[in-house]
């Protein structure tokens, strides 16, 4: 019994090996198909981050607005909106970082597969 099993364990020790070895071709493609969403996430956060600065200098407008008329109440809930959207934008500026590496990281790969 112990022999039958210890045998069928190497027999698939050493499958996994061979299959392993045949996943380049598909690696390859899996590589730049990640490429393509990879940058693909970074030109719709490129759009994410102009929007967001649009809508930071329509806040600074309407903060100075409120701070001009008087109305302090208003301006603190602008200064709230502008901080959120601060942290907004350096979530979006996070994400093309991490999207750049991965595309560097892709690249790499990439490169070693052709080999």
């Amino acid at each position: 019994m112990k022999r039958a099993l210890v045998s069928i364990l190497l027999m698939g020790f050493m499958g996994a090996g061979t299959a392993l070895a045949q996943d380049g071709w598909r690696d390859y493609h899996r590589d730049r198909r990640d490429i393509r969403g990879d940058r693909a996430d970074i030109r719709n956060d490129r759009r994410d981050i102009r929007q967001d600065e649009a809508q930071i200098n329509h806040d600074r407008w309407e903060l100075r607005r409120d701070l001009r008329n008087g109305d302090y109440r208003a301006a603190a809930r602008e200064r709230e909106e502008l901080r959120e959207r601060y942290r907004d934008l350096g979530r979006d500026r996070r994400d093309v970082w991490r999207d750049r590496q991965d595309i560097r990281r892709d690249q790499r790969d990439l490169y070693w597969d052709r080999r």
